[in-house]
């Protein structure tokens, strides 16, 4: 009897219960599949949003993980543009390339990848809304329809540059983008992760005058101001509203970015009523800050990830306000050409914000060490190919 051989990947085993597991290699299901081994694999905050049970759908024991750099290890007949052996990074979107979607550079909105919902496209790692496809957090992912999304990576990037190129840093280029920024303005970014961070580095960028980072951790806060050079603002020590208000003349400022998602601290009732009781989608309390704080007629970017459909959302203020909403879940592919080009430039390098390397053994270690935000860090990657059960160092 022909059995397959046994690879390690981290899986969901319920609210706050990350696990690793022996499960078997993926193979090749379709013409377009590839098989890539991983030597990257992110740890993203909407895997933590996954991991603390506030997405629906999430299944005990599907594997996590959707930022993935690694090698080609087999191709199908319909994939002629990869290689064995190839390195690539592989953006989160799953996108066919096909479809009216894909064909006008929306691969976020592919309809193939998850024909069974108009919401999202198909999601490495993520619930079964998105497809239910395995993660990368694995020694080996499938990849569907890979003549249309791995990108070859230049021999001058290193995995870590892109593995951010994966989600991370595309997402915060777009948050900035939907800014409609032209020079001078004033940015308010809610949130100092990985995405945030990011964001508020492409900002300035693409012009702003003024770029504030609302954050309640300290030491993020010192991330984005000595690396993103962002004016920091605690939200425990000021009213975050008033003050963007008296540091923009009055009206507030021109635009915000929310970048936290569905685990926005600050409001007891939202915390409660979505984090806490899981009775509506997560708080969004920073995004009725980011209304509030934004001037009449200006624009709000929301790229934190919301999983459940029903959140305690202010949509009142921002219409009276005139406000402009831009959201989405990123279409990587699209912006990789001129972002690879600017972090070879050294314009948009994200490798400084990798604070934490785990092997995938320490996958328990990384999640709460991440999620709980200990040892001062910023973005978590795992390495696969480490070595099984080996220590890797903290960066």
């Amino acid at each position: 009897m022909h059995t397959v051989s046994p690879m390690q990947a981290l899986t969901y085993d319920g609210p706050w219960h990350v696990v690793l597991r022996d499960k078997p290699l993926p193979t090749l299901e379709h013409p377009r599949d590839a098989l890539v081994r991983v030597t990257c694999a992110g740890l993203c905050g909407a895997d933590l949003h996954l991991a603390h049970g506030l997405v629906p759908d999430t299944r005990v024991g599907a594997t996590l993980g959707h930022e993935i750099v690694g090698r080609v290890e087999q191709v199908g007949p319909d994939v002629p543009n990869l290689q064995p052996g190839q390195r690539v990074l592989v953006p989160f979107n799953i996108a066919c390339g096909r479809c009216p979607y894909c064909e006008r550079g929306l691969t976020a909105c592919c309809e193939n990848s998850n024909p069974e919902s108009d919401v999202a496209c198909g999601v490495y790692g993520f619930s079964h809304t998105t497809g239910g496809y395995a993660g990368g957090q694995a020694e080996v992912v499938r990849v569907p329809f890979a003549d249309v999304g791995p990108e070859p990576v230049p021999d001058d990037l290193s995995d870590v540059q892109a593995m951010f190129l994966t989600d991370a840093l595309p997402t915060g280029y777009q948050a900035a983008e939907m800014c409609h920024l032209r020079g001078g303005e004033s940015v308010a970014v809610f949130g100092a992760g990985p995405v945030g961070l990011l964001a508020m580095k492409s900002a300035w960028l693409m012009g702003a005058e003024q770029v504030f980072a609302v954050e309640p951790v300290r030491y993020r806060r010192d991330v984005a101001r000595d690396w993103a050079g962002a004016e920091p603002l605690d939200p425990s020590e000021v009213d975050v509203i008033s003050t963007l208000k008296e540091l923009t003349n009055g009206r507030g400022v021109d635009a915000s970015i929310e970048a936290v998602g569905c685990e926005a601290a600050g409001s007891v009732m939202q915390r409660w009523l979505g984090v806490k009781a899981k009775l509506v989608g997560g708080s969004a309390h920073a995004l009725n800050q980011a209304f509030h704080a934004t001037r009449k007629g200006g624009a709000i970017s929301l790229v934190g990830v919301f999983g459940p459909p029903w959140n305690l959302v202010d949509i009142g203020t921002a219409m009276n306000k005139c406000q402009t909403i831009r959201t989405g879940q990123c279409s990587v592919k699209r912006y990789l050409p001129r972002l690879i080009e600017h972090v070879r430039e050294g314009r948009l390098d994200p490798t400084p914000l990798l604070t934490h390397r785990f092997t995938l053994a320490q996958g328990e270690e990384a999640y709460e060490v991440f999620g709980k935000k200990q040892e001062r860090c910023i973005k978590a990657a795992f390495f696969p190919q480490a070595g099984r059960r080996t220590e890797v160092a903290h960066a």
